[in-house]
């Protein structure tokens, strides 16, 4: 947890029990509260733990209490003392077990077509979603549990070796301690790509795993089948997140799809052999239209417009 908040919690603590706040105080600490989940949660912790020495006799609390302090200067420094005691206590004799552990976390972020979104998650990791993304987020004792239930996102991982980071991704699993990776999830595979740091890869279907170093990536098949690590350039597959497009001697059935994430109506290609055409260029993901226009001046293709409004890219 954030020690900074910690101590601002300590600090106004002792504020509240050494006298009324006036009203500009009471406005402070109402904006520090709300600034924050993480502000309330320390405070509401400090606050129960002092609450919990009304389970105590009187005599063992004074006992356990007991400062050498003998002229203490500031009132508020005694009172800071105190509450400091009373943590100790109430840990000593588990009265308040909870003191460190994480508070629970839920939440569900998702980006429409052609947006980009970052999310900063309260153990200070982050996440960047791609286009047509959704990311389902649960945080409890001990796990630290994601969903991408579709499209792509970068994680960022804070270090946390009592606390696995875990992103479930159609028939596939990343697990971490802290790291900075990017998950792809299509209809028939998941994609993972490593920027720095280690991940473990595994089908849910088996109990196959693949680690993954940096500069590594996998996939997973729709049956859970973890493929063996491979090159990848993260750079190339993350330009997303700068607004690009990158190619590079990529076949077309690829661009087809990955072009589709950011446009309302899908973008297919005609025949096989067409989707096996290569291409290698760059593109702004925010004008797909313009890729759509150079293609037949790359390739021997041309594009249509299909009843429905959606696009293919046919042999010329």
């Amino acid at each position: 947890m954030d020690s900074r908040a910690r101590d601002e919690a300590a600090q106004w603590f002792v504020r509240l029990q050494d006298a009324e706040l006036s009203d500009e105080e009471r406005q402070c600490f109402d904006a520090w509260r709300a600034q924050r989940s993480e502000h309330q949660y320390e405070f509401d912790v400090l606050q129960g733990v002092w609450n919990a020495t009304d389970l105590l006799p009187k005599a063992r609390l004074q006992a356990l209490c007991e400062t050498p302090v003998k002229r203490p200067k500031h009132r508020a420094v005694l009172r800071y003392a105190a509450a400091a005691s009373v943590v100790a206590v109430a840990l000593g004799l588990g009265l308040f077990s909870g003191l460190d552990h994480p508070k629970p976390y839920s939440a569900e972020f998702s980006t429409r077509v052609g947006e980009h979104r970052q999310v900063a998650l309260p153990d200070g990791s982050m996440m960047d979603l791609n286009s047509r993304s959704v990311v389902a987020v649960h945080y409890e004792k001990g796990r630290r549990a994601v969903e991408l239930k579709q499209g792509e996102a970068m994680f960022s991982v804070e270090h946390d070796t009592s606390r696995p980071f875990v992103v479930a991704a159609g028939a596939g699993q990343v697990t971490v301690t802290g790291t900075r990776f990017d998950v792809r999830r299509d209809d028939d595979q998941t994609r993972v790509a490593v920027e720095a740091g280690t991940v473990k890869v595994q089908g849910r279907a088996s109990d196959q795993i693949v680690t993954l170093t940096a500069g590594r990536g996998t996939h997973v098949d729709a049956l859970g089948q973890v493929s063996t690590a491979y090159a990848v350039n993260p750079d190339e597959l993350t330009a997303w997140r700068s607004g690009k497009l990158v190619f590079n001697n990529a076949p077309l059935s690829d661009v087809a799809r990955e072009v589709s994430r950011y446009r309302e109506r899908p973008l297919r290609v005609g025949t096989a052999a067409v989707g096996n055409l290569r291409l290698s260029s760059v593109f702004k993901s925010s004008d797909t239209d313009a890729l759509l226009k150079a293609l037949p001046h790359i390739l021997p293709v041309t594009v249509r417009v299909l009843p429905d409004g959606s696009q293919e890219i046919i042999s010329r």
